[in-house]
């Protein structure tokens, strides 16, 4: 790992304004509460981690986040085996409440993984279970994934639901005490306090939203229209308060502020934000006039009956699939309307400053170029406008390149260029969990698994140090902390290779291995091993 100092002295922030006004009035005062640990970002990581340390007696804690209000964004998250596993793990009241509501999204009478309904005399008999199909350009099956909770947990120990990021956050959020999560609480600035045995967060409310281009879809944009991003400037009603804490979990996702304050200012600066993957994504919400010739040509090429199919211009050698840069989603709405993602591999500049047109003439470029059929453009070229969005993908990656590949992160600590080196995921009393600290595209489905683990492995460790009443002892911290990033960066390491390649293991060795290696593992040894 690389050489830190176990009790550092943090002290950053995001702007001379921002920095001015904290100043001006965060007080001094050792009376103030300081909680036992403070968990930066009320996203669904964020609030499985603070569930966890409540479910292992740790209730002095608070939950932040920069978000005016709890408001409907994000996509679908879907939950494999392994992050419900985690979640199990973590609070096995909170793996039910969200089970059952992915379940009843899927089939309200989907069975748990335990019991099956049996179908009662003169029903009808049921559908086969839901698949998520891959196609060639030709609508040939490349691969199907089963969508079934039961197929999954028969084969894995655990099953597969889909839920929608908001849901998710939301029934997470109402398991925790409601005075507990703060909304509109922005991290400006974290501040070692080693006199009070703490870290002090100065957080800002009611300042305007600062624009995020890490997350989320974006609507196309005329370059007069751009906005400046990133932009930290606090307004004349901002208001500033601090907080403290022995420990803080920054969880607070791709675009994260507190990782942000720990490399800016150091050797690690490069890393301080994330990296563009090389990987963006156009999408069009939904196309509502489809002429009856070109629904019954999509319908007979690649839906056939489901709900959402993935084409690929990917090739097939052997029992391989060779993986190209271009691939589309299409899928139809309950309500009847087409829509569709396209992934390419793009220069982030080719999408910088595009409007919606723009958008529809650069995905019809690209479908072009890899040979998709007419049907397929024909469908982008009647894509209202107004419905067009875009999303770049970002990444932070758990190795720098194939040629400093490690199996653990202690034997980062080299003489190499600092510059290669990549930062530890924690410092002194702070901590990074989920994409704060390795985020990734959504390709293979693993954000939120993967940051379910870390809250697993993390409460787990500090549930410890809070046994041993080690909250004062730095050394043990960063032990623990050190011993959380061993056990995960190997792992998230080869799942980012996996998310890269952009597709499911296509032979059944690389797919058994896959599977081995993040669904099948015994969370119980994992655990133990701690």
């Amino acid at each position: 790992m690389p050489e830190t100092n176990s009790s550092p002295n943090i002290h950053t922030n995001t702007s001379t304004k921002a920095d001015n006004l904290a100043a001006s009035v965060i007080s001094s005062s050792t009376t103030q509460e300081i909680y036992d640990v403070v968990v930066v970002g009320a996203g669904p990581v964020g609030l499985a981690t603070a569930i966890g340390l409540r479910k292992r007696g740790i209730e002095n804690v608070l939950v932040i986040d920069q978000t005016r209000a709890f408001r409907q964004v994000g996509q679908t998250v879907d939950l494999l085996p392994n992050g419900l596993k985690s979640l199990k793990y973590l609070d096995s009241n909170a793996y039910e409440e969200v089970k059952n509501i992915g379940l009843a999204l899927l089939n309200p009478k989907q069975s748990n993984g335990q019991k099956t309904v049996e179908p009662i005399q003169g029903q009808q008999p049921p559908k086969a279970p839901p698949q998520w199909v891959y196609k060639n350009l030709q609508g040939k099956i490349i691969q199907s994934i089963s969508l079934s909770f039961d197929e999954w947990f028969q084969d894995y120990g655990e099953g597969r639901v889909s839920i929608s990021w908001y849901n998710l956050q939301t029934t997470l959020r109402q398991l925790f005490p409601e005075d507990r999560v703060k909304a509109n609480h922005r991290c400006i600035n974290v501040m070692n306090e080693p006199e009070n045995g703490c870290v002090r967060i100065d957080c800002v409310s009611d300042t305007q939203t600062e624009s995020n281009p890490y997350a989320y879809w974006a609507d196309g944009q005329k370059d007069n229209d751009m906005q400046p991003q990133n932009s930290d400037i606090a307004t004349q009603e901002t208001a500033t308060k601090s907080i403290r804490a022995k420990l803080i979990v920054a969880a607070d996702g791709m675009n994260s502020t507190v990782r942000r304050l720990l490399y800016t200012d150091t050797q690690y600066h490069d890393f301080a934000r994330p990296e563009y993957s090389g990987f963006t994504a156009i999408f069009c919400r939904e196309i509502t006039e489809v002429a009856k010739e070109l629904w019954a040509k999509l319908e007979e090429d690649f839906f056939q009956g489901s709900r959402v199919v993935t084409i690929t211009n990917d090739g097939i050698s052997g029992n391989s699939v060779i993986i190209n840069n271009t691939s589309m989603m299409l899928f139809r709405r309950p309500t009847g309307e087409l829509g569709y993602i396209i992934h390419l591999a793009l220069p982030l500049e080719s999408l910088q400053g595009k409007s919606e047109s723009s958008l529809i003439n650069l995905a019809l470029q690209e479908l072009e170029k890899a040979g998709f059929p007419d049907s397929l453009k024909q469908l982008v070229r009647i894509s209202p406008p107004a419905k067009m969005q875009q999303r770049s993908y970002y990444i932070h990656r758990a190795t720098i390149s194939d040629s400093l590949q490690v199996s653990n992160p202690t034997d980062l600590n080299t003489e190499a260029d600092p510059a290669k080196i990549l930062p530890a995921w924690s410092v002194g009393r702070i901590v990074l969990v989920g994409d704060a600290a390795h985020g990734m595209p959504p390709f293979m489905a693993q954000g939120a698994n993967q940051g379910f683990e870390d809250a697993l492995i993390v409460t787990t460790l500090i549930a410890k140090i809070a046994e041993n009443n080690n909250w004062d002892d730095l050394q043990a911290i960063a032990k623990a902390f050190e011993k959380y990033e061993c056990l995960r960066r190997p792992l998230i390491a080869y799942v980012q290779q996996a998310t890269l390649k952009r597709s499911p293991p296509s032979s059944d060795k690389e797919s058994q291995e896959y599977s081995q290696q993040v669904y099948s593992r015994n969370f119980a040894q994992v655990i133990e091993a701690l």
